[in-house]
């Protein structure tokens, strides 16, 4: 039990990528981490939220913090697991969250003191009121924790909160630094949905949420949106699938268009959406700019080994149909399925150029913990890099069946090269379409600036390709040969 003559500090850190990824420039935040902290001040906890992209974490405030919580996804865990062992040793205690320790609380707890898995909102306030209290562990669902004698418990989860209503609407206040600006206007992130039943085999969001969607009310959302309605700002629905229910679209785009927002919007959606062209209709009119369609492949047999549920026909009809309405689709492939090969890769840029695709990432395949591609791939022996840090879908983890790694790694940065090729970006330009012209502009200064960091990396894919023609078996540590350190390499060592 804590004894303070003040409310007790919470400090919420959600750590910074290892290296450069598509999305470096325009990072948003992840809203569990705001929610929990939402939550814990209405509790009473002095909270501070630090997204560690935009502010850095300082330490020392850090250090006499009551409780630090840490969020972290598969490519930012050595980054969450550095910053916990070095808070611990200043006898801070570390809670880590996020999905990635939610299926892996074992790995977490080597180094944290306790890991909230799943979704939060529901158990963590009954951890900080253990915290407090001293009330027992054992009560608090969702914990995994080590007891004094070493020994590992993870107690039942509850299930996934039902009535999203509920849940308080993100305090953004309790964010250090200022929101995410991009093109002049403040981009705020917000959540209608969760949950998805379609369980692509890539995918860790059914582990994490379940496969039930779960819906926020009209009235809830719009009441959230009124807060932001300014055209200085532009909204981002998180959501997974933001028109899983078109029932619940149709009502929710109607009351947006009667609101006559100002501001502009984006959601990820899927290509099958396209099917009824009266909801691109409406979102259009709602005021939507972007749509984020992850067509995944164009090849039919990887399609149905991923378990994706759209067809070939449905990714034409997307991209034609958005932007015959004035939406920009920002499309979303993954190379290196079993079933892709050279051949497809190609096809799959050209479908892309030829289908005039605003914006596009290629990325590879990355075998998430918590997903059946993990598993078979665990399960097969093709991982090849456990390093929590490469898995941010630029780097070959794994071997592809029709791939070297060298080749697939080859792919993915000639597929970014030739989208945005110089003589595309000029047509973009030509065609007055700025902003698309603009994201060309640092799509190839990214490519550029990422050959140019991992050098390292390339060169050990070639050693191993070399190798395995030669018979070798090369062993490597990625950490001695990679630069993918923490922003601060000390930090790391500490």
């Amino acid at each position: 039990m804590m004894q303070r003559t003040s409310n007790p500090k919470l400090i919420l850190i959600e750590p910074k990528a290892p290296n450069l990824h598509i999305f470096s420039g325009m990072s948003l935040p992840r809203l569990g981490t705001i929610l929990l902290g939402t939550i814990a001040h209405k509790y009473g906890w002095d909270v501070s939220v630090i997204i560690e992209e935009q502010s850095p974490v300082n330490w020392e405030e850090a250090y006499d913090a009551d409780l630090v919580g840490i969020s972290t996804i598969t490519s930012t865990a050595p980054r969450a697991f550095a910053m916990a062992d070095r808070l611990r040793k200043h006898d801070v205690p570390v809670i880590l969250g996020g999905p990635h320790v939610t299926f892996l609380p074992d790995e977490a707890l080597e180094h944290a003191d306790f890991v909230m898995r799943g979704e939060g909102e529901a158990a963590f306030p009954k951890f900080l009121e253990a915290i407090l209290l001293g009330k027992p562990f054992e009560t608090v669902p969702n914990l995994s924790w080590r007891g004094p004698d070493g020994t590992v418990t993870h107690n039942e989860m509850i299930p996934p909160a039902v009535d999203l209503d509920e849940l308080p609407q993100p305090d953004f206040s309790l964010v250090h630094g200022r929101m995410l600006k991009m093109g002049g206007k403040f981009v705020i992130p917000i959540q209608t949905s969760r949950g998805c039943p379609f369980d692509c085999s890539f995918c860790s969001v059914t582990g994490m949420f379940g496969r039930k969607f779960r819906f926020r009310s009209t009235d809830n959302i719009i009441q959230e949106l009124r807060q932001f309605n300014s055209p200085k700002n532009y909204i981002f629905f998180y959501d997974d699938n933001f028109m899983a229910s078109p029932k619940h679209a149709r009502e929710l785009l109607d009351r947006m268009a009667e609101e006559k927002f100002t501001f502009k919007w984006s959601a990820q959606v899927r290509a099958d959406l396209a099917r009824d062209e009266e909801i691109v209709k409406r979102m259009r009119k709602a005021g939507c700019h972007t749509v984020f369609i992850g067509f995944e492949t164009i090849n039919p047999e990887a399609l149905e080994d991923i378990r994706k549920k759209t067809s070939i026909d449905d990714l034409r009809n997307a991209a034609d149909t958005f932007r015959r309405h004035g939406i920009h689709v920002h499309g979303m492939f993954i190379l290196g399925l079993d079933s892709d090969n050279a051949k497809t890769v190609k096809q799959t840029v050209r479908f892309a150029r030829h289908h005039r695709i605003g914006t596009a990432q290629f990325l590879i395949l990355i075998p998430l913990p918590g997903t059946s591609q993990f598993e078979q791939l665990q399960q097969e022996g093709r991982i090849k890099f456990t390093d929590w840090s490469l898995y941010d879908a630029h780097h070959v983890v794994y071997q592809p069946k029709q791939f070297s790694l060298m080749s697939l790694q080859r792919a993915q940065i000639n597929a970014h090269r030739t989208f945005y090729s110089l003589s595309e970006s000029v047509k973009r330009l030509a065609a007055f379409k700025f902003e698309e012209f603009a994201i060309a502009v640092y799509a190839r200064g990214l490519n550029r600036n990422w050959k140019r960091k991992n050098k390292s990396f390339l060169k050990l894919l070639a050693l191993l390709g070399k190798g395995k023609k030669r018979g070798l078996h090369i062993v490597a540590d990625v950490h001695q040969i990679v630069d993918l350190d923490a922003p601060n390499s000390k930090e790391r060592a500490a």
